[in-house]
């Protein structure tokens, strides 16, 4: 079993206590000892040692809430609202085919990795027929950058002839999204500890799947015991769209017909009642909060504080790229305290508890928070090394200078105890091609969409 010993460190545990001048030592793909001082002495094998002076030790992050396709739509419809910036890009999205998700996912998830994720969840919805199998390719991505991923299988039912915002080419019927989806967690999910591939079941969102469609989805997800993702009351265009079909809010509808749970994370959640907070706390349901997206597309800014202070679940989520130009998911650390403290006040979210929805909290929205998330002996060896000398240096608490300054160097990323990320460069697919995917995929899905646009 081969160990890895890092030294010297600030570690953040999150769950328990920091130690300024500590270690971190990992045995195959879990943590074996963290604490104050020199690592222990080391029994027999091959170790490698990796000195820490001058940078952070953090568990790494989870990105709760994304979509990989979306990096091939980069820069479109930039001065829309939601509603106006998805019937826009739902026409070259109907061309997209699997070599397109492919070098999507593959830069996507190579540049989550740069910014300290080790977990990635996906929220795939759309499938054109006859363009190969999309979730196949996210997932062969995802493999090959080496990053922990929770794709979950999207679908849409409700096209504009019923009353839903997405036209009638992009969606699904409800027979085929249930067994595509049920296919999907038969081939891939891995329940088992230490999994590096769990599938959930995400219908998109109220305004484009059918009440049934959500019925049922819930149903498969249990019955499977697997997770459920949707998006959520994410614009004031949202919650008038659910009232008029509904006569309720977008939170009451999803609580009526059971989508409410210790099993179910929601993406957004920015338009929320007093009720809402209180019933999605009462309930366990997660939270993916995604500022830069929320922000880009003038959505508002999402109650996270009182959602903390309900004692509810709150990861952190980059969104779609095409939402999020380029976001760092480390980055959104400093986006999440900044919108808090715009809208609350200077106390509103402080950097500890950025660095905890960071981790714990996507984890927890996950339900993975006894494997990931902390660093603590018995726990995946999922951790960032920041590097937080240099300019950083001028800041005395390393946390604050991860949370409020710009995303620092990256010394090494492990996932499982594997590296993934080495001085701030990737180690698994080379950085430039992964790039270089990515900017393939946007001229591919342009030349594909110039059949619709």
């Amino acid at each position: 079993m081969r160990r890895v010993v890092i030294e010297n460190a600030h570690v953040a545990t999150v769950s328990g206590e920091e130690y300024p001048d500590g270690h971190i030592v990992v045995d195959g793909d879990r943590i074996t000892a963290v604490g104050p001082g020199p690592a222990p002495e080391a029994g027999a094998g091959e170790t490698e040692r990796i000195d820490g002076t001058g940078c952070l030790a953090t568990p790494g992050l989870v990105n709760s809430h994304h979509h990989l396709y979306q990096w091939a739509s980069q820069g479109m419809a930039v001065d829309g609202t939601l509603f106006e910036w998805l019937t826009t890009l739902y026409k070259p999205w109907s061309k997209m085919d699997a070599e397109v998700v492919a070098g999507a996912a593959t830069a996507g998830l190579a540049w989550l990795a740069k910014s300290g994720c080790t977990t990635s969840t996906d929220h795939h919805y759309l499938f054109p027929k006859g363009r190969g199998d999309l979730f196949a390719a996210e997932i062969e991505a995802a493999r090959e950058v080496g990053l922990r991923f929770h794709p979950a299988r999207g679908s849409m039912d409700r096209g504009e002839s019923q009353g839903g915002l997405p036209p009638d080419e992009v969606v699904e019927d409800l027979d085929t999204i249930l067994a595509e989806t049920e296919a999907a967690i038969d081939r891939y999910h891995d329940p088992s500890p230490g999994s590096m591939l769990r599938v959930a079941v995400a219908p998109c969102s109220p305004f484009s799947v059918t009440r049934d469609l959500l019925v049922e989805s819930a149903r498969l997800a249990r019955g499977k015991g697997v997770r459920l993702h949707t998006h959520l009351a994410e614009t004031l265009d949202e919650e008038e769209h659910t009232r008029e079909q509904f006569g309720m809010t977008p939170t009451e509808y999803m609580d009526s017909i059971g989508w409410l749970g210790p099993d179910v994370w929601l993406a957004h959640c920015v338009h929320l009642h007093d009720t809402d907070v209180k019933r999605l706390a009462e309930t366990r349901t997660g939270t993916a909060h995604c500022p830069s997206s929320n922000a880009r597309l003038g959505a508002g800014i999402a109650r996270v504080s009182h959602l903390l202070e309900a004692g509810a679940a709150v990861g952190l989520g980059v969104d779609g790229a095409a939402s999020a130009e380029l976001v760092p998911l480390a980055g959104e650390l400093r986006q999440a305290i900044y919108m808090q403290r715009a809208r609350y006040g200077p106390t509103a979210l402080s950097a500890r508890q950025a660095l905890e929805i960071a981790t714990l909290g996507g984890a927890r929205c996950l339900g993975r928070e006894d494997e990931i998330g902390s660093l603590a002996p018995g726990m995946l060896a999922d951790v960032a090394l920041w590097r937080v000398d240099g300019f950083q240096a001028a800041v005395d608490d390393p946390v604050v200078a991860l949370a409020f300054g710009p995303v620092p160097p990256l010394e090494r990323l492990l996932v499982g105890g594997r590296t993934v990320v080495a001085g701030d460069t990737l180690a698994t697919v080379p950085q430039d091609e992964a790039g270089r995917r990515g900017a393939d995929a946007h001229r591919r899905l342009m030349r594909l969409a110039e059949e619709v646009l």
